[in-house]
């Protein structure tokens, strides 16, 4: 089995997922970095991967299908995308069957980069002749990350979120880059075995509070302060990070 039948690991699981969708309706993300993060707590991280697969892909494609320049996406950002499905498969070619310590200490460097990077605020900008040769690199990066931690937000966010886009496209090329890597993590970890149809049908009931928690998320967005919810969702993530990243020292 994928989870235990004991109260403690389905209720951080349930848990997990409402508050990973309900911080994904607020902010347009975040739902692999937070559903990580708390399942790790209390499963290996490739199981908590596998978890992940199908609530990530619904809300991902919610999230694409609701902008209106899907094919412009497409045709400009094809580069990054193909890098990181490449990357996604070489690289869990190349851990399987290494997670353990080892993956928990990456996902805790990985939410600290990542939340290090909101917090700051930085005002990145590439410039379009940089992104025939940035894309690929940013698109292998995240499939390394893709791979090791089941988190696909990053490097590929802060590059979409400094090509310029406009708030519309921001959402739906976030929601492009995140689908396309959770569909090459999950024939990643079909192949290495951790996804199975039990798996994947445990995945699917994950995604009830995944989505309950995301209409929770878009209800209060437009209630509080988009910035101030950021705020306290980065500095939440940098000490869940900071936990996963120095666990194993203790």
């Amino acid at each position: 089995m994928l989870l235990s039948m004991d109260p403690l690991p389905l209720a951080v699981a349930a848990s997990a997922f409402l508050l990973a969708g309900f911080v994904k309706g607020m902010v347009g993300l975040g739902l692999p970095p937070v559903a990580m993060g708390l399942l790790s707590l209390v499963m290996a991280p490739v199981q908590a991967a596998a978890l992940l697969v199908v609530p990530a892909f619904v809300t991902n494609v919610w999230q694409l299908a609701a902008g209106p320049r899907f094919g412009t996406l497409v045709r400009r950002l094809w580069p990054m995308l193909a890098a990181s499905v490449v990357g996604t498969l070489v690289a869990a070619g190349i851990l399987h069957g290494n997670y353990g310590a080892e993956a928990t200490v990456f996902l805790g460097l990985a939410l600290i980069a990542y939340a290090v990077v909101g917090l700051a605020a930085l005002r990145l900008h590439v410039p379009p002749a940089a992104e025939r040769w940035l894309g690929p690199l940013v698109g292998a990066a995240t499939g390394l990350v893709t791979a090791a931690t089941a988190v696909s937000s990053f490097p590929s966010a802060p590059y979409l979120g400094a090509l310029g886009l406009t708030k519309d496209d921001l959402i739906q090329a976030l929601g492009l880059s995140f689908t396309v890597s959770t569909m090459a993590l999950a024939v990643a970890l079909a192949g290495g075995g951790a996804l199975s149809l039990s798996v994947a049908g445990t995945s699917l009931i994950a995604l009830v509070p995944a989505l309950l928690g995301m209409m929770l998320g878009g209800w209060v967005r437009g209630r509080v302060s988009e910035r101030v919810f950021r705020r306290c969702f980065f500095v939440g993530l940098l000490g869940l990070g900071l936990h996963l990243a120095l666990r194993p020292l203790f």
